[in-house]
């Protein structure tokens, strides 16, 4: 029995499919159409949909069952369900978690912007919540605005000063937000506020201005953590799972895991819109909690990649394994920029070694490479790294693990990470990788540890400027010639500039 599920939205639509209770491929529209975020014509993610039921072998008239979030009338001619957006958020972050009995807590911008759910054995229940007034999320994008960063990449970019002065608190800004039973109170003066306090967008004080971010992103978090002790009360339940889009954001999550409120937080590997549509195809099919793979996109072969190549008349190398990993392993120690396609596409927003950019964290210019000349970034902006989970606990302190990059971490000798750090108190979003990883990523890390004495790489996403991560082989080819990518390693194949 084959079930499908459309996220049906302007922007961050996405599908999904089911074969024998298994959720088996998620694929955001954006990844297709290659606009980020959208917008998508009508809202229906057709593509995104074809394209994995395309490479699974199907058919549309093979579905028998269509989860519908969003939209008006029904998009196929199945049995379509409908389902509200924040039970398909509880869907997606209790279903694909480790846990059968759980708080379920969603934080987005969707009315009623708050919600909790119970999450027993396999079904999922509210709890009752009479929310009111703005959510968390929308608190931590008027942050985000009030700082001057343009609607479209406010939040990131914010989480980004923030991370720079990570235990900065100014108390002037406290008076901002305030719980007040089930209400998030938020101070209409707030934009007033931080541009007073020095948090323009042309601030002349960087510094001044990242303390004033941490700053917000602190009190909104402590906030989140004093509504998380109230669940708790209400719930009785040891552990909680965490949708909605202010999941994205690794410094809210590593401080609820910190404060200890419940035993253990579970974050889903797309906790925001799009990723709503692996919750609902699991709720088709009744099952109970069972941990997701992040790869579920789309995946190409050799020989199709092998077509690409040829057909653009390019020069390549097909090699082993090992070559590639002394190839790779030699051009990061030079400081070049790698980029890294293998095997299924991640479903998430975070690269995962799947479809990544990587670079030496050691290589005494890996900041201006990467933010001046390949993303386009503000010098201040740091990057992610990924690490062997059994090297991230002997030298960051941080949360157990992120298989997901879902954490920050804080580096136990910031000298030895001096060049990936903007700054001297920096934290980094870190992606820990275990036997569940990708095993050539894997591989990788281990041989790239065993050059330079750390098994740590840089990792962001693979993309052109303002676009999403690619998908296919013929996407990588045209980044990787569109910009100052120094190396490609596509299955197999190895291409130099």
């Amino acid at each position: 029995m084959m079930i499908a599920a459309m996220r049906v939205g302007v922007r961050d639509s996405a599908a999904a499919i089911g074969l024998d209770k298994r959720l088996v491929g998620v694929c955001a529209q954006e990844r297709v159409m290659r606009v980020r975020g959208g917008p998508t014509p009508g809202g229906v993610p057709d593509e995104a949909l074809d394209l994995l039921l395309q490479r699974a072998g199907r058919t549309r008239g093979e579905i028998c069952r269509m989860m519908q979030i969003g939209g008006g009338e029904p998009v196929v001619t199945a049995e379509t369900v409908r389902l509200d957006d924040h039970f398909a958020h509880a869907c997606t972050a209790y279903l694909t978690s480790p846990f059968d009995r759980s708080a379920i807590v969603v934080c987005d911008h969707d009315t009623p912007s708050v919600s909790v759910w119970a999450g027993r054995d396999g079904t999922i229940a509210p709890v009752d919540l009479a929310w009111s007034g703005p959510g968390f999320s929308e608190a931590y994008t008027r942050c985000a605005l009030a700082l001057g960063f343009p609607r479209d990449t406010a939040t990131q970019r914010f989480e980004a000063l923030a991370r720079l002065r990570p235990d900065a608190r100014d108390a002037r800004v406290d008076q901002l937000f305030d719980l007040d039973g089930d209400a998030l109170r938020v101070d209409s003066t707030l934009e007033q506020v931080v541009a007073g306090l020095g948090g323009g967008a042309h601030a002349g004080n960087p510094r001044q201005r990242a303390e004033l971010a941490a700053s917000l992103e602190a009190r909104i978090a402590d906030l989140l953590v004093g509504f998380l002790e109230r669940v708790r009360q209400r719930v009785a339940l040891d552990n909680v799972c965490l949708g909605g889009s202010l999941f994205y954001h690794s410094s809210i999550n590593t401080r609820v895991r910190s404060a200890g409120v419940f035993a253990d937080a579970f974050v889903p590997i797309d906790p925001g819109d799009a990723g709503v549509v692996a919750g609902a195809v699991l709720h088709g099919y009744g099952g109970r909690p069972e941990p997701a793979s992040p790869f579920l996109g789309p995946a190409y072969s050799s020989e199709e990649t092998k077509e690409v190549l040829d057909n653009c008349k390019l020069q390549y190398a097909w090699e082993s394994e090992s070559a590639i990993l002394a190839d790779a392993v030699d051009s990061l120690m030079q400081g070049r920029l790698v980029a890294w396609f293998d095997a299924e596409m991640e479903w998430g927003p975070r690269s995962l070694g799947a479809r990544s950019i990587l670079a030496s964290p050691f290589s005494p210019y890996v900041l201006e490479n990467l933010n001046r000349f390949l993303k386009h970034r503000e010098p201040w902006r740091g990057y992610a790294l990924s690490g062997l989970k059994e090297s991230v606990a002997a030298h960051f302190n941080g949360p157990a693990d992120a298989p997901f990059m879902e954490g920050d971490y804080r580096p136990l000798d910031a000298a030895a990470f001096r060049h990936v750090l903007p700054a001297d108190t920096a934290a980094v979003r870190l992606h820990t990788v275990s036997s569940e990883a990708l095993p050539r990523f894997a591989r990788l890390l281990e041989a790239f540890g065993a050059a330079s004495g750390l098994p740590f790489l840089v990792n962001t996403s693979f993309n052109g400027f303002h676009e999403p991560a690619v998908c296919s082989p013929r996407d990588a080819v045209r980044v990787f010639y569109g910009s100052g990518l120094d190396m490609l390693v596509m299955n197999g194949f190895v291409l130099h500039k």
